[in-house]
Parts: structure tokens; C-alpha cells; sequence
């Protein structure tokens, strides 16, 4: 724990310099990765030669030394788990590999935050035996814990990968806890042409998996891995979550279609069968590259289910929130309060669920977007309520995609289980990140976030909290 602090603090403060260096790195650069990356890419930095002159003739150049080489992609239809992968979004069509046996690869994902936020609210106090419920914990600056991730991946057959992530590290669970694992499968394993045409263009996913809905889920902070991430902190309504089914894809030149169905929850149960019920997925979408310097990307997603005993997606994340105790009472923990700073919407019954993320990219510029709405009820609730999340990006890259700065405009509006009005939460979010190598990621980032029209007993009842946070993450 010690060391990875160390090595992640070190790279934060190697960030200040970072514009005086001429250091530069050759990684991938398309958004996609139809071809595997070239083992060869390296850093390389320039060499400080004194000038010839007439006593003195100019030395002999020597050769640029070796910073890095981007490591050969070897399982097939697999998202690069560095800088390649980002905007890389449901695992590629494109093979990415040469089959060539079986493999077996294993990767991890560290992070650490430094926190620095101020928090105050309005709230009346509520007393319970001599306690005031709405009393803030008093927090200052410093280090979070680390977070960190195991993955293993084995090419079983060619086409066929087996995936099995683990969380080693996290603020809800400081156990190792497997999240999931899964079939991707995207050839067929019998010599049939029939077959094998269909699997041109159809994938499945089979297991327990991190389902397909909405695109934010590949652009979110996932514990230890927070490299895909242009900022610290996830979306407000965070809409994540792992359960066990199937989905299967279809895709073509740019095109997608998808339909899924899960069992409804984290956890596999076969108890209480009244009170569960299947999850159905569906998603539909557009991804074309219209120009070299032009990418458009537009996707639908409806998750939707008529019961469940333990309704996850909005609360679906074991690793919590980046925002420690912001908005807790004095009895907050670092783990039984792990979701400080999000709203979840309880919803269990009678769920529907639906997302629109548009996505363009015109040369350094990046948009990205996200409209949703979500219907439902608690298990004691008769009346479906209804919550609403809109979220704008955008972020500029430069210096050979090392650099970026960005912002983003979160707003949630609607009804919580409990509170008979309207309740709104926003969020401001502005910061950028520096790539130390394609592995390595610093973030800065500075985040407001305001919470109106909640009752005068809740502890969020005039609610802000603010401050910036500093983040480092290595992923390989």
C-alpha cells in the first residue's frame, strides 16, 4: 500500500513540470483498435548537443533512448487497458490479435486520490438520543485510500475469451471482491459456415458482467481503474451495475443492436421468487468515423424490469464514491457511507429505465453527452416516481493527446422516495489530466456541487460542497 502511495504522489508531483519537457510518446492514436498497436512504440526524448564550432567540430549525434514501448495487444477482442482504450467503448468487433493458442494475461489498475473539499449545509437539527442526525462530520484535506483492480483474461479458443475482474481494494469492500466474469464470445467454436458468417457480425456475452446500458458505464472511474475517466468523480446518479445473463450483439459498418436479459440483481438467488424478476436490456446505436478528423457516435438504452428484492442499478457500485464523507452526518465511515455525494433512486419495481449519450469528436474536441430518464418504485412505494439526469462534456487534447482539459455540467431533478416535492442537485466539474506514459495518469480537478429544495429535516437541506481533487492512476 505504502509503495503504491509513493509511486502515485511521485507522479502527481512530476506533473508540475510537465510542459518544460520535450519528452514525447508515439502510442496508437485512432479511437478504435482494428489493428494490434506496434510493439515498438516508444518514448523518446532529444538530445542536448553543444554546437560545432570552429575550434571544436560538432559531436556525433547518438542515438534516442528507449522511454517505452507500448506493450502488443495479445487477447483478441479485448479493450486496451491503457491510453489506447480510451473512447473505445463495447469490446471491438475487430479481432486486435492474431490467434495464435491459448493465453492467458493478467493485468491491474491502481488509483489514489488527495482530497481537498469543504461541505456545509442549512439543515434543522434532528435530534436522536442526544445526537443532532444532521450535524456534518468535520473533514479536511488529504490522502483517500487506494484503490485497486486484478484483471485475468485467457484466449480459449480463437474468438473466445474468458474475463474475470477482481476488486482487491475498495472504499465499500476492503476485501478482495470478484466482480465479475464472463464469455465473450465472437467466432464460433465448430467448423460450420453458416455459423461462421453469422459471427461476422454477432457477438455474446455470457456470465455475470457489468451490463450494457447506457455508454457512461465505459467512461466511468470503476474503482482502481480510472484512467478512461477525464475527471475524479462519476455522475451524479451513477447508473452501474453487475448481474448474471446474456447479451447478444449485432454490429455493422458502425452499426449496433443489442438485446439482454439478466436476472435482475447483484447477487444470484433463488429465494423469495415472488419479489424477483428478469432485467431486459436493449440498445441501439450509430458509430461511424465520417471523416479522418470526424467521429459520431449516437446510442439509445432501455434497462427495464417488473421486480426485484435488491434493485441495483443506481447503486450497483461497491467501490463508492471519490468524494469521501462530503454531505455525512458525524457518524459517517469511509465505508458504510461509501456513496457520499451521489443520489441513488431506490427504485426496485416496476423499473424502466432509458439513456440517450451522443458522442462527436472533430480533431482534438470532444463532446459527449447524456440525457436520462428513470421511472420506478421502492418495495414499500405504490406510486411509480420518476428522476431525470442530464450531463454535457467537453474536452480538448493537445501535445500529442498527453495533455487535456475539459468541464462537465451534471444536473439531477426529480422525485426521491420520502420527500413529497421536486428535489434538483448540481455538479460542476473543470480540470484536465496529464499522461506520464500511456500508463500513468494525473488528474486535476475542481468540483461545486449544490443540492436545493430539500426538506428543512434532511441533511442535505441547502447542501454544497466544493474544493479540488488530485488524482493518480496506473493501469496496465
Amino acid at each position: 500500500m505504502l509503495t503504491t502511495r509513493f509511486f502515485l504522489f511521485a507522479a502527481l508531483v512530476a506533473a508540475a513540470p510537465a510542459l518544460a519537457q520535450n519528452a514525447t510518446v508515439t502510442v496508437a492514436s485512432k479511437d478504435t483498435i482494428s489493428k494490434p498497436a506496434s510493439p515498438t512504440a516508444a518514448f523518446t526524448a532529444p538530445d542536448s548537443q553543444p554546437a560545432a564550432t570552429d575550434s571544436q567540430p560538432a559531436k556525433k549525434a547518438t542515438p534516442k533512448a528507449v522511454r517505452y514501448y507500448t506493450p502488443a495487444v495479445e487477447i483478441q477482442h479485448m479493450r486496451p487497458l491503457d491510453q489506447r482504450g480510451l473512447n473505445v467503448f463495447e469490446s471491438p468487433k475487430e479481432p486486435g490479435a492474431s490467434y495464435t493458442g491459448f493465453k492467458l494475461s493478467w493485468g491491474g489498475a491502481f488509483a489514489q486520490q488527495f482530497q481537498n473539499l469543504t461541505h456545509e449545509n442549512k439543515a434543522a437539527p434532528k435530534v436522536v438520543s442526544g445526537v443532532n442526525q444532521n450535524q456534518l462530520i468535520a473533514i479536511g484535506s488529504g490522502f483517500n485510500n487506494a484503490d485497486a483492480n486484478l484483471y485475468l483474461n485467457v484466449q480459449l479458443a480463437r474468438g473466445i475469451r474468458v474475463a474475470v475482474e477482481t476488486y482487491a481494494s475498495a472504499r465499500h469492500h476492503n476485501e478482495s471482491w470478484v466482480k465479475d466474469g464472463y464469455f465473450l464470445i465472437d467466432a464460433s467454436p465448430f467448423e460450420s459456415k453458416t455459423l461462421d458468417k453469422i459471427m461476422e457480425v454477432a457477438s455474446l456475452k455470457v456470465g455475470h458482467f457489468e451490463v450494457n446500458y447506457g455508454d457512461q458505464h465505459f467512461r466511468r472511474s470503476d474503482n482502481g481503474m480510472t484512467l478512461y475517466n477525464p475527471f475524479v468523480g462519476n455522475f451524479v446518479i451513477d447508473a452501474f451495475t453487475t448481474e448474471i445473463g446474456a447479451e447478444a450483439y449485432l454490429r455493422k459498418n458502425g452499426y449496433l443492436a443489442m438485446f439482454g436479459m439478466t436476472g435482475g440483481e447483484v447477487k444470484g438467488q433463488v429465494t423469495a421468487p415472488g419479489q424477483r424478476g428478469p432485467t431486459y436490456l436493449a440498445k441501439i446505436g450509430v458509430d461511424k468515423q465520417v471523416r479522418s478528423d470526424i467521429r459520431v457516435r449516437l446510442t439509445g438504452s432501455l434497462y427495464k424490469k417488473d421486480r426485484s428484492a435488491s434493485g441495483t442499478l443506481t447503486s450497483g457500485d461497491r467501490a463508492g464514491s471519490r468524494y469521501y464523507d462530503v454531505l455525512e452526518n458525524t457518524t459517517s465511515t469511509e465505508s458504510a457511507n461509501a456513496w457520499s455525494g451521489a443520489i441513488q433512486s431506490g427504485m426496485r419495481n416496476m423499473v424502466t429505465a432509458f439513456v440517450v449519450n451522443p458522442f462527436v469528436k472533430v480533431g482534438a474536441v470532444e463532446l459527449f453527452g447524456n440525457i436520462e430518464t428513470m421511472t420506478g418504485a421502492a418495495s414499500n412505494e405504490t406510486d411509480r416516481r420518476t428522476l431525470r439526469q442530464l450531463v454535457g462534456e467537453g474536452l480538448y487534447r493537445f501535445a500529442g493527446n498527453k495533455l487535456y482539459l475539459g468541464g462537465r455540467v451534471n444536473s439531477v431533478h426529480g422525485e426521491l422516495a420520502g420527500i413529497p416535492n421536486d428535489i434538483s442537485v448540481k455538479r460542476y466539474q473543470a480540470g484536465g489530466g496529464w499522461f506520464v506514459t500511456p500508463n500513468v495518469l494525473s488528474k486535476l480537478e475542481f468540483v461545486r456541487q449544490n443540492y436545493e429544495n430539500f426538506p428543512a429535516t434532511d441533511i442535505r437541506n441547502g447542501g454544497k460542497f466544493q474544493g479540488f481533487m488530485i488524482e493518480g492512476a496506473v493501469a496496465f
